[in-house]
């Protein structure tokens, strides 16, 4: 039997692309069809990129042309994907919070290397710089922000806000605060499968009364895990900042970290890297640098994936001492330390100007510069 052009298209008219309305002839899918005698080619561009879709497409068209045209017909079938174009780099996504300006999260490939303690001091210097701060932790099953800012035996209230019942958030330093923390004992430990850790979190984000806020800082868990998938799907992130020591176990992990987030599915923009336990200087000796963890590691970690560095933070014994009781280092004015941290904030503030000036116009979020530091106002 001889094949012929018209009875093809015909045939396939009975099918419907999946995910489409039309069947595939009206709906252009079908670019061509060959005949030669008893053979046949029929390309077809589908817009679902799933085997399953492309595996079932096929089976339709062999099926029908044998049903309804010649049952001993010789049939090839190529499929073509034409998937929508990738979400743009910069676009915000996730459900946005009223009076939230810019949400921030800060990680870390491994643990260990300081993440909380960073973010407690950005947290705190973002707050004596005249912004209004919020820290939510999110390291369910480590939870030590409230340690850290020395409200480990706090419970959130409960408020009423527009006839809705709302957690109000622990404030400390002028920096409002929550965390899995408050709700459990100092020594009982979150067994909890990864459903249940991101249900708890969406509670602490959607059902606590913030208010307004320039900053809040989510204070991840060390790795790439379930509740980091979670938040970025939640929340529209706008940047995160991945914290390493310098050496090469730190900086393996940290790299994994900033791939994570670079990610089409997660597409979080990096605002850079900062390194934690850069050198060691001893009191009697203020002016030798030891690099004990190596040198200058997350800066080429940095130059390598191509993101900010934004600064370097030593080892220094008063910082730990500092977060074991409740008293961020940054607190501390006039010192070194104090200095370290508003340099490495300030880089943080900057790389944000420039990731929201690549926003649209509608959900671009405006920071100025008032009375020597920066204020950040929503649109």
């Amino acid at each position: 039997m001889k094949l012929n052009k018209k009875d093809i298209l015909e045939a396939l008219k009975f099918i419907t692309v999946p995910g489409e309305g039309q069947n595939m002839v009206d709906s252009g899918a079908v670019t061509n069809v060959v005949t030669f005698a008893d053979e046949v080619i029929v390309d077809i561009t589908i817009k679902n990129p799933s085997l399953q879709a492309r595996k079932k497409t096929e089976v339709e068209i062999l099926k029908t042309i044998h049903e309804k045209v010649y049952e001993k017909a010789k049939i090839k079938v190529n499929v073509k994907v034409d998937a929508p174009a990738p979400q743009a780099k910069n676009e915000i996504k996730g459900k946005p919070i009223p009076g939230i300006n810019n949400i921030i999260a800060v990680a870390s490939g491994k643990g260990g290397v300081g993440k909380s303690t960073v973010t407690a001091n950005l947290a705190v210097t973002l707050a004596k710089m005249g912004f209004k701060v919020g820290v939510l932790d999110a390291d369910i099953y480590g939870p030590s922000i409230p340690l850290m800012f020395d409200v480990p035996n706090e419970r959130p209230l409960s408020i009423t806000v527009d006839g809705k019942s709302k957690m109000k958030p622990i404030e400390n330093y002028g920096v409002k605060i929550l965390s899995i923390g408050f709700f459990t004992k100092p020594d009982q430990a979150v067994i909890w499968r990864g459903p249940m850790a991101s249900k708890a979190l969406n509670q602490m984000i959607f059902d606590a009364s913030w208010g307004d806020l320039d900053f809040l800082l989510l204070d991840l868990p060390p790795g790439t895990g379930d509740i980091h998938l979670s938040i970025m799907q939640a929340l529209p992130i706008t940047g995160a900042v991945v914290v390493s020591t310098p050496q090469n176990v730190a900086l393996a992990d940290a790299k994994k970290g900033v791939a994570m987030f670079q990610q089409e599915s997660i597409n979080v923009p990096v605002l850079g890297i900062i390194e934690n336990m850069a050198y060691f200087t001893p009191e009697e000796l203020p002016d030798n640098k030891y690099y004990i963890f190596g040198r200058e590691g997350a800066k080429h970690l940095a130059e390598d994936t191509e993101v900010p560095f934004l600064g370097e933070i030593p080892l220094v014994q008063s910082i730990r001492e500092a977060g074991d009781v409740g008293r961020p280092a940054a607190l501390q004015t006039a010192t070194v330390l104090e200095k370290v941290f508003e340099d490495i904030t300030r880089e943080v503030v900057s790389e944000v100007v420039k990731r929201n000036e690549a926003l649209p116009a509608t959900e671009a979020i405006k920071i100025t510069t008032m009375a020597g530091c920066s204020a950040v106002k929503g649109k």
